[in-house]
């Protein structure tokens, strides 16, 4: 049993069908008893990806919709869910300085540090599909995971 903190980019591959979706879920397979994290602002962050999507015309409004709905009711009751502070926002700016990140890509790290920092048990590992992301978590010293490599 492994946990793991899915980045947006990671996140979205549970719900629409691209690179890396396969590996995704595998891994979110209930029988594998993973546990799964995502940033509360990631919950902003798939609202736009998926309507992003219908409004390019790759999904429909009613596959949108289930798929939100979806992502909503595993929010509450499958994903850990980090939440935003002080704290995290601190961590997030110094995160810009030492790794050249764009501002919501340091607080989905900064996300996976904090939850690092207080878990008691399991290191969580940083699933992400930004190579420069993934290049500044191993800077950072977590374990990453690209869902579109290869296995």
């Amino acid at each position: 049993m492994g946990l793991y903190y899915l980045e947006t980019s990671a996140l979205v591959k549970l719900y629409v069908r691209e690179p890396g979706s396969e590996h995704l879920l595998r891994l979110a397979a209930r029988v594998n008893n993973h546990r799964f994290a995502v940033l509360a602002l990631s919950r902003v962050e798939m609202h736009s990806a998926i309507r992003r999507r219908q409004r390019e015309g790759d999904i429909d409004a009613a596959i949108a919709d289930r798929l939100l709905s979806q992502f909503e009711q595993h929010l509450e009751s499958r994903f850990i869910k980090q939440v935003l502070n002080d704290q995290l926002i601190d961590l997030a700016t110094s995160l810009v300085k030492r790794n050249a990140l764009r501002a919501y890509d340091a607080v989905q790290l900064a996300g996976c540090l904090m939850l690092k920092e207080n878990s008691a048990t399991d290191e969580p590992s940083f699933v992400c599909s930004d190579k420069h992301l993934l290049q500044a978590a191993e800077k950072e010293g977590l374990a990453c995971l690209d869902p579109t490599s290869a296995l």
